[in-house]
């Protein structure tokens, strides 16, 4: 099992670890402030279907572009971190809601 993230034609599965697991970089990595703006999505303790406006999509993709641009983020983490942070811009640009299911 695991997440489908999607807005559009972007579409990312991945597994509960997996975005678990990158929750964890980006706390090593974020300052605590830009810590909370993605923790609803990291700091999770069920599997909720969860739906992101586009303003806070918007905000969550610097934020997560920020974290995969840190020097002490390892490359293959800073990899889909940049892949989510594109899907929640694709969100916020086209003002639609960004699914994770």
């Amino acid at each position: 099992m695991g997440w489908n993230i999607s807005h559009g034609i972007t579409q990312i599965r991945r597994s509960y670890t997996s975005i678990a697991q990158l929750g964890e970089q980006l706390a090593h990595v974020l300052p605590s402030k830009d810590w909370r703006v993605v923790a609803p999505l990291f700091a999770r303790r069920s599997e909720e279907w969860i739906t992101i406006n586009h303003r806070d999509a918007g905000t969550m993709a610097r934020t997560l572009r920020a974290a995969a641009g840190h020097h002490l983020m390892p490359a293959d983490w800073a990899a889909l971190a940049r892949e989510l942070a594109a899907a929640a811009q694709n969100a916020s640009n086209a003002r639609q809601s960004w699914e994770w299911r």
